[in-house]
């Protein structure tokens, strides 16, 4: 594409909290144009037209591939569904519009797979569990506070309206974690549980916790335990608006690349 010119967007799920917010960063971002929205709703209508939008005349879709079709984008944000996120990713693909995708759910096998067909494309495609990039610091600095402190319990907590559990975000830190942890089964070998679940999930000898209350919006600690000392890292969003430089920083490096990125800190420096 011309850089010259701005990045034509699609919005998918623009009246969930954070595809609203992705509108409005569009709309806010000089070298954003905003091409279309996705919604299961309102189809036909004018984006400018839902309640709580910034003036956008531009026309929702119903279909993702219809929007595909009619639209010249060179960007997906899609905000929406693990499946309905899948499902839009391997489209956007299609069509060669190059997906940043905000959900969960996506297996290493799903990964690989989309992986080599971007690579086959020649086009750009990131899934990011979580963009806040405070949050992607947390992880970072979690993986490095592991390979001393091989003790680690990590609580979540979210909304209550979320929908997956343990977050894609703790899963990601557990999985970054166990890369330079060695498997230790932690707790007193003959502990036992007289309340099913109380010691959490367990991934690789490490623990999960996830909290769900309203309230919250997404928080997470990690907590490390050794010889006399612990030591917590802790993140907490408290707008979603937290999340949107790092969906801003995904669509710039989505330009740039030609390959699938899991995980936004892969194109943080």
């Amino acid at each position: 594409m011309n850089m010259d010119q701005p990045t034509r967007i699609i919005v998918a799920g623009p009246r969930g909290k954070m595809g609203h917010e992705a509108v409005q960063l569009v709309h806010e971002t000089e070298h954003f144009q905003l091409a279309a929205a996705v919604d299961s709703k309102n189809n036909g209508k004018k984006v400018q037209d839902l309640e709580g939008m910034p003036s956008e005349d531009v026309l929702v879709y119903d279909d993702m591939e219809d929007c595909l079709q009619a639209v010249e984008a060179d960007v997906l944000v899609d905000l929406t569904t693990p499946e309905v996120g899948k499902k839009h990713l391997e489209l956007a693909l299609d069509y060669g519009v190059r997906p940043v995708v905000g959900t969960t759910g996506f297996s290493p096998e799903d990964i690989d797979r989309l992986r080599q067909k971007a690579e086959e494309k020649e086009i750009g495609a990131i899934i990011a569990p979580n963009f806040a990039v405070g949050a992607v610091l947390m992880m970072k600095f979690s993986q490095m506070a592991a390979k001393y402190f091989p003790d680690v319990e990590i609580i979540e907590m979210h909304h209550d309206n979320k929908l997956d559990a343990p977050s894609g975000t703790a899963a990601k830190t557990a999985a970054l974690i166990n890369e330079v942890r060695p498997h230790k089964s932690q707790g007193h070998p003959d502990e036992k549980e007289e309340l099913e679940g109380a010691r959490g999930a367990e991934v690789d000898g490490l623990r999960v916790h996830s909290v769900r209350l309203p309230g919250l919006v997404a928080h997470q600690e990690v907590m490390f335990g050794g010889s006399s000392q612990t030591l917590s890292i802790r993140h907490d969003s408290i707008n979603r608006k937290s999340f949107m430089p790092g969906v801003k920083l995904a669509v710039e490096n989505v330009l740039r690349v030609n390959t699938l990125v899991y995980g936004l800190e892969n194109i943080m420096e």
